[in-house]
């Protein structure tokens, strides 16, 4: 019988390729929402008016908040960002809908018409408009300059950028919501700068955009209230009981603070509720009074070092629509967190944004995480090899 030598069979261990995460983002963000967590707690839970009597009521809003903004953030984070690109158009659609429908049926709130009250939930389409119109400009320097062999952004790329841009901003102007027009001038600017449009464009756009503005002034579009607010920041002074009133007590609650702060949940100024919306508009004062100038400091480096790795995304990004996506996010970011910061110093007027991932509101959390969510995208498909955080990385070796 002749016997088969038994064949030599070599299993060889297969090569898996994942995308690592951007742990040092995901991590900023973490502890941002963490912090904003329990500043939101501490500025609700003494206030009876608006919490019924019970110190956790806001606590537990914002906790479910925080847990929808995740789920979010990780649908996002999850679908390759080039399907992200496929489905801008529905997305920027969406937008422009809720913000006609808040000028149709929208609910006015401190003065602005600009939320929509669907049962015992409250949207603001104008948060979910920024990260459209980002996406949105994206699309459109991508499908310009990838599908052509030039590579330069013209005049009729910045038009149709302008275009996309243009009218969600009419229909915020409408509302009137002048903190989100301002975010969103600054953001479509940043993005403008990061697409290639020419220096010498940016200077006219720049001149242009502060002539409009005047002309919206000089016109009467803009609210008396918001007039007044925006001379109150020339001088708290003026009017130190109606629109310098909000600075003013800002300004002290920061000052009470010192080094250290009083310790969370003992803010004297906060306790009292002299400070108004200061779960929302106003939750970087409770920062500066309880945490005092440690703790609020560590919230600005933590939003430093998100917005680092935003930009090192987007230099890293493997596409033109991921690099001007990322690129618009950290403009976003950086300038709402600077405004917001601001105008609780004193250094900017009030116009009543949020701060990103910490003050209280569904709408912005959940704009916030969606924003997270798509920057880790982009990160995890970047071609920054050897630099943490980014590249691909091979298991099995």
């Amino acid at each position: 019988m002749t016997v088969l030598p038994l064949a030599r069979f070599s299993v060889a261990r297969s090569r898996v390729v994942v995308p690592p995460l951007d742990w040092v983002l995901v991590g900023c963000a973490g502890l941002i929402m963490t912090i904003g967590t329990l500043l939101v707690w501490s500025a609700t839970a003494t206030n009876d008016v608006l919490t019924g009597g019970d110190s956790t009521a806001y606590l537990h809003k914002h906790l479910v908040n925080v847990v929808i903004g995740l789920v979010l953030g990780a649908v996002v984070m999850a679908t390759d960002h080039r399907w992200v690109r496929i489905v801008t158009p529905l997305v920027y659609a969406g937008s422009v809908v809720g913000l006609l429908l808040v000028l149709v049926m929208g609910s006015t709130i401190n003065g602005s018409r600009s939320w929509l009250m669907i049962g015992g939930l409250s949207i603001q389409p104008a948060e979910f408009a920024k990260l459209a119109v980002v996406i949105g400009m994206a699309m459109i320097v991508a499908e310009r300059t990838e599908n052509s062999r030039r590579r330069k952004v013209g005049l009729v790329d910045v038009a149709l950028m302008g275009a996309v841009a243009g009218l969600p901003a009419i229909l915020i102007m409408a509302q009137p919501d002048l903190g989100t027009m301002l975010v969103l001038t600054a953001t479509v600017f940043g993005v403008l700068a990061v697409a290639g449009v020419p220096r010498r464009w940016l200077v006219g756009l720049l001149a242009g955009g502060l002539t409009l503005a005047m002309l919206v002034v000089a016109a009467g579009v803009l609210k008396a209230y918001q007039v007044n607010r925006f001379l109150a920041f020339t001088n708290p002074d003026l009017d130190p009981r109606g629109a310098g009133y909000n600075t003013t007590q800002a300004r002290i609650a920061i000052g009470n603070g010192g080094l250290f702060g009083q310790g969370l949940f003992d803010g004297s100024q906060t306790r009292s509720r002299f400070v108004p919306e200061q779960h929302t508009d106003f939750i970087f004062t409770v920062a500066g009074e309880e945490l005092g100038l440690v703790g609020a400091g560590l919230v600005i480096v933590l939003f430093a070092v998100l917005l680092w790795r935003a930009l090192l995304i987007a230099r890293h990004a493997e596409d033109m629509f991921g690099r001007v996506a990322a690129a618009g996010i950290a403009c976003w970011f950086a300038f709402q967190a600077f405004q917001n910061i601001g105008m609780c110093l004193g250094i900017m007027p009030v116009t009543g944004v949020p701060l990103p991932l910490v003050s209280y509101g569904g709408s912005s959390m959940f704009a916030s995480m969606m924003a997270i969510g798509l920057l880790v995208n982009i990160g995890m498909r970047g071609t920054g090899a050897g630099r943490p955080g980014f590249g691909v990385r091979p298991l099995g070796r």
